[in-house]
């Protein structure tokens, strides 16, 4: 937290107290008054402090310490108004205190009642230009909802949070990151909120500093680390939080240099940045402002990551008397940074790297080969029998396999290849400076295990085999997406001839292989739409909670008729043959025209209030004739807009931004409602997304998985549902397998359920009337 957001606490309540004393002894009639506010507040020092009678307070880890004293104050003003004194001396004498507070005060109700100094010099504006306009008029854009929504949701009584970071803007527009506070008070007999803006960053330190006791005891219960120097750059003082960063007691620095304490290197390389004081001093004390260091304690004490800033002091605004250091530290937040970073490029459930990752070493590979001549190998791996794992046993036996699996892969590549998942039980290896020949011997290796491996799932034992494709990386392989195609390509090839195979490929065999199963599919594809070969299967979706009214009651799914006595193509295949030959806005047109007429003559009954899903593809979206195919289906078949739900995906969105934009808002003017399918299992700026008039949240299915023994997915939901809150969105859990993961999602607040234990995928036809 910043040196001002700190001080806030302890100068609040301090001048608070002195300012009533100052102020009310004028008034003998209301001494009692002064007396009992003096108590209280007297009360939240003693109540705030860690020890009582050692001075050292931590308001910083007090969230309710502005709320506390909004209990104060509110306590005051109706103690005054008990013993007769005027409306306008209370308001005048509630005017008069937040004026005395150092940091930004203002009262709101709709519009802004009073702006202290501290506030207006934020802004660069006189009172006259502030009172009475919405406090909205002074934030950027991109936060202005959400400060309308808090402070409409605090005035209301409901729950909300009570700090958050906004930027305000001045005249020129200019920025200002604080962290906005706010409780509720009494206001001329109405609620109001005192809310306080805390700048984040350290600024200039207040020349107040070098005053005793009352400054230093201020700056020894900050969780900031000070240390200053005199003019000399000599150590005079150090608070507690110093002492604990740099692991040595004020005594043990006094009089001592910097670098006699500590060194600062770069965080990067470790490269020494040299003595910060003697800098400052030596160009008269020039600011050094947050700077990014790695701390490295004299006395061999634990390494930490800082920013560091350096302010001069002045005597009388002229000679500088000495240096202030603020050193924050910033370890906590690297090794999230670091956590978030690889979670966004690693497989949450086999801990490879994910398909993102991948293509970006790929690109890397293909680049060096390009600039070096250095040979690489890309292998695609597609697992078979993978689906039978996953029908019997259920999802977490097949989660359970995929790990097994690929543990083994890791263990028969180097140590320097890079083994990724890039899909639900596709893998794929990079083998880096690595020619044709060793690469075989590789694949070959990967093939071996993956054949002998057995899985063993309760009272069953599986056997699971693997399919390779190989493709050489040279100057000549063109774009990482060539490449992918080849590899894959190949991959189909050594599946056709029987599976446990490795196929090399040749640009000559594939373009014949690849022509036969092109003509297949798209004579297959185009015959299923021709003679409506496709049947529409749901799985139902519950309330989680009792009492629940509205929201979907089922998601609609297409798969391809069985013909001849053989089973039908799994709907992974023909789904992703559909969107290779650009058919999937057909196929969702058959899917929208069924569902529809299925509604419009009663065939499909939905109970009141609820709606069906229907998945629209990232394709579709980018079909500019299919919003007009959907509103004439409206027209055509009677079926009304608010029994409908689309689901979306955040990519497709993003891909798609434009058409999907229009899309959604002219639909859900009509009236239907829209979900954002798979949220979280992709890396799309929810900035954007957060925009489109969305109703649900669809929590991927990756995160539910396992979720009663994973803290790490427990968090992330956590996370997603009170994003998904603050968004005003509902949340539906995806995958939701067994009872365990049934009674954790409903503790967490989830709103709906989807999942084999509240139903399987059936077809439609099975619905009575349907």
């Amino acid at each position: 937290m910043s040196l001002s957001s700190l001080e806030l606490w302890w100068v609040t309540a301090a001048i608070l107290a002195v300012g009533v004393v100052m102020l009310f002894a004028l008034k003998r009639r209301q001494e009692r008054a002064v007396n009992a506010f003096s108590r209280q507040i007297q009360y939240l020092i003693n109540q705030g402090g860690a020890g009582g009678a050692s001075g050292r307070i931590e308001l910083s880890a007090e969230p309710g310490a502005l709320g506390r004293l909004g209990d104060a104050v509110n306590a005051l003003l109706e103690d005054l108004a008990q013993r007769g004194a005027q409306l306008q001396d209370r308001e005048h004498l509630f005017q008069r205190l937040v004026e005395s507070v150092h940091d930004a005060v203002l009262v709101h109700r709709k519009v802004i009642l009073f702006a202290n100094a501290r506030f207006l010099s934020l802004l660069g504006m006189q009172a006259a230009d502030v009172v009475g306009r919405p406090l909205t008029e002074f934030i950027a854009p991109e936060y202005v909802e959400l400060v309308e929504s808090n402070l409409q949701r605090r005035l209301g009584g409901d729950s909300a949070a009570e700090r958050y970071e906004i930027e305000l803007m001045d005249r020129q527009g200019q920025v200002t990151r604080v962290e906005l506070s706010s409780t509720v008070i009494d206001s001329s007999g109405e609620p109001a909120l005192l809310l306080t803006a805390l700048e984040m960053m350290p600024g200039a330190i207040p020349a107040v500093v070098s005053q005793k006791p009352r400054a230093m005891a201020t700056l020894d219960a900050m969780g900031e680390s000070v240390i200053t120097v005199d003019a000399e750059g000599r150590i005079d003082y150090i608070n507690h939080s110093a002492e604990l960063l740099l692991g040595q007691q004020v005594t043990q620095v006094l009089g001592k240099t910097f670098p006699e304490v500590a060194s600062l290197l770069d965080d990067n390389d470790r490269r020494s940045l040299g003595d910060p004081v003697h800098k400052a001093l030596t160009t008269s004390g020039q600011l050094v402002a947050g700077r990014r260091a790695l701390l490295v304690p004299a006395n061999s004490g634990a390494e930490r990551f800082v920013e560091i800033s350096v302010t001069p002091l002045r005597f009388e605004g002229k000679e500088i008397t000495g240096l202030v250091l603020v050193l924050h530290d910033t370890s906590e937040m690297r090794g999230l940074t670091r956590q978030m970073t690889y979670q966004a490029s690693h497989d949450a459930l086999t801990g490879l790297v994910n398909r993102r990752e991948f293509e970006r070493r790929l690109l890397e590979a293909t680049e060096s080969a390009l600039t070096s001549g250095i040979g690489h190998a890309l292998c695609y791996l597609d697992l078979d029998h993978f689906k039978v794992v996953n029908d019997t046993c259920g999802h977490t036996a097949g989660d359970n396999m995929l790990r097994e699996i690929a543990s083994l892969i890791k263990d028969a590549v180097r140590d320097s290849d890079t083994v990724g998942r890039i899909g639900g039980d596709e893998f794929a290896l990079l083998l880096v400076g690595c020619p044709l020949e060793k690469a075989r011997q590789i694949a070959d290796n990967v093939v071996r295990s993956v054949n002998d491996f057995r899985f063993v799932w309760k009272d069953k034992i599986f056997s699971v085999g693997v399919s390779i494709g190989l493709v050489e990386i040279g100057r000549d392989s063109g774009t990482i997406e060539d490449i992918m195609n080849a590899a894959d390509s190949a991959c189909y090839v050594a599946k056709k001839q029987g599976g446990l195979h490795v196929h090399v490929y040749s640009a000559r065999e594939e373009a014949s292989a690849r022509h036969s199963g092109e003509i297949h599919w798209l004579l297959k594809l185009q015959g299923a739409l021709r003679d409506n070969k496709f049947e529409l299967y749901f799985q139902p979706i519950v309330h989680a909670r009792a009492g629940g009214v509205s929201g979907p009651a089922l998601e609609v799914f297409v798969r391809l008729v069985s013909e001849n006595g053989q089973p039908a193509a799994p709907p992974a295949e023909f789904i992703r043959a559909a969107e290779r030959y650009r058919l999937m806005p057909h196929v969702d047109r058959w899917v929208v025209q069924a569902v529809f007429a299925a509604l419009g003559r009663g065939g499909l009954k939905l109970p009141p209030g609820r709606s069906v899903a229907i998945n629209i593809a990232g394709q579709t979206l980018g079909d500019t004739e299919f919003l007009e195919f959907v509103v004439d289906c409206f027209d055509h078949t009677g079926a009304t807009p608010s029994d409908i739900c689309f689901e979306v995906t955040e990519s497709s969105v993003v891909a798609n931004l434009e058409q999907a934009q229009r899309f959604i808002a002219v639909l859900h003017g009509m009236g239907c409602e829209f979900a954002l399918d798979n949220f979280g299992s992709g890396l799309s700026s929810f900035s954007t997304l957060k925009t489109l008039p969305m109703d649900y949240l669809k929590i991927d299915g990756s995160f539910i998985k396992n979720l009663a023994g994973d803290s790490v997915n427990q968090a992330m939901v956590a996370a997603m549902i009170e994003l998904s809150r603050s968004l005003h969105f509902r949340v539906v859990a995806e995958h939701v397998e067994d009872q365990w993961a049934l009674d954790t999602v409903t503790g967490m607040g989830i709103d709906f359920v989807q999942g084999f234990v509240v139903g399987r995928p059936q077809p439609l036809s099975t619905i009575p009337g349907a």
